[in-house]
């Protein structure tokens, strides 16, 4: 059964152009006389209209986990406030059924006045829970939180940390048919948010239906059924969350092969500046794909600009920003850990065929003077390379395909025959 049912959602939003927050008649009038023509100008700028959604349409059914990803600006606040109805649509409509929790910043929903305890009913009450349904979730809401040594303070007093435990904890809790959640855990501490997350996993697994807006591409990889992607303000994806968070990373995400500066441009130092980074094929060529069983080169050209040692490194993660390894050229007989004289270089690293499983990896590459060292150039991330796989009917002796794990290197099995039973 749908639960949420979005036909051509569109929002905009008026650009003022003008600094000060209001002006009075006279004011305007004077302006006017002063000079009409900038004044025609102004106005016309304060109405132009800037369109936040535009012509958005998805479903969710019951249970699902579906999450929302774009960039910065995308939209997707926005897509939650108006299905969370606190701002309207200029366009469109959004079609929900069930009872909606909403945790959109920090202490949503929270009266300041009241205590962490007395918010704990009001949220209930709002979203229609009677007192003794609350009272059978209180213990754990506050047990989860963990601030029961504040539960009888008022939420104003409490620090950020604070509020988005107990804010998360209610919402969590409190079991409404829907809930919507934007990126408000990167609040918390490291520990809390994988609290959060495994909190998460078991409203998921409990039929709830849950909409979760994050940047975090692991979680949303592994808490999310169905991903949409937004792009100034409209769907620019949407179908299982691996394939549309790979879409991201490859576009968004500013997915480059190859990146290359002029000498001013160049991150760097007075005594090093990088020049070019490239993801190379088997061929030598630049290229974006990389066949599963193909070496792959990571090429660095950089300046030296005066004599001094100069180590290149490179991190390397996968689509959902984990770090693989990084490595250095520290054990390069010829290279490593010299004095480069003044001049342009280029170093590259291979990476081994049949190491990487199928998705988007990323690179970020710095120039240091030695191990330990700050890094004199740095470019985060630097560039990007895909790996796939070419499946033909000959190749039926392993499984093609997305593998378990970070990485899928093709290792080595060696078995024997010991003899006859007994």
């Amino acid at each position: 059964m749908k639960v949420i049912e979005v036909n051509n959602l569109s929002k905009s939003y008026r650009i003022g152009a003008r600094r000060e927050a209001y002006f009075s008649i006279r004011e305007d009038i004077s302006d006017f006389l002063k000079n009409p023509f900038q004044w025609l100008r102004d106005y016309r700028a304060s109405r132009e209209n800037f369109w936040a959604l535009k012509d958005v349409s998805f479903s969710v059914e019951e249970g699902e986990v579906l999450g929302i990803i774009g960039l910065n600006g995308a939209g997707k606040s926005t897509l939650l406030k108006i299905l969370s109805r606190i701002t309207p649509p200029t366009e469109g409509e959004a079609i929900i059924k069930g009872r909606v929790r909403s945790l959109l910043e920090v202490g949503t929903g929270f009266h300041p006045e009241l205590t962490g305890r007395e918010n704990i009913y009001l949220n209930g009450a709002i979203l229609g829970m009677t007192k003794k349904e609350i009272e059978s979730k209180f213990n754990e809401i506050i047990e989860f939180s963990e601030i029961g040594k504040f539960l009888d303070t008022p939420v104003k007093k409490y620090s950020s940390g604070m509020y988005v435990r107990l804010a998360f904890s209610v919402a969590a809790h409190l079991e409404p048919e829907i809930l919507i959640i934007d990126e408000v855990l990167a609040v918390g501490d490291t520990a809390f948010q994988k609290k959060c997350l495994k909190r998460m996993e078991g409203v998921a697994k409990g039929g709830r239906t849950v909409l979760f807006v994050s940047h975090n591409m692991s979680a949303i990889s592994s808490l999310c059924s169905r991903a949409i992607l937004l792009r100034q303000g409209k769907v620019a994806a949407q179908g299982p969350a691996s394939q549309v968070v790979n879409e991201y990373l490859s576009t968004e995400g500013g997915s480059s092969s190859q990146i290359s500066w002029s000498f001013e441009d160049a991150p760097g130092s007075e005594l090093m500046k990088f020049k070019s980074i490239k993801a190379l094929n088997k061929q030598g060529e630049v290229s974006l794909n990389i066949e599963i069983n193909e070496p792959c080169d990571i090429e660095i050209e950089f300046w030296c600009l005066k004599k001094t040692k100069i180590t290149p490194s490179l991190h390397l993660y996968n689509q959902f920003g984990v770090l693989l390894f990084y490595t250095m050229n520290l054990h390069d007989k010829n290279w490593g850990r010299k004095e480069y004289e003044p001049g342009l270089y280029k170093c590259s690293c291979r990476m081994p065929a049949n190491l990487f499983n199928e998705g988007t990896y990323y690179v970020n590459a710095y120039l240091s003077r030695d191990v330990g060292q700050p890094a004199d150039a740095v470019k985060e991330p630097a560039v990007f390379f895909r790996i796939y796989e070419e499946y033909s009917a000959d190749r039926t002796m392993y499984m093609p395909g997305q593998y378990l794990g970070a990485i899928r290197p093709l290792l080595s099995w060696n078995i024997d025959y010991q003899g006859p039973l007994g």
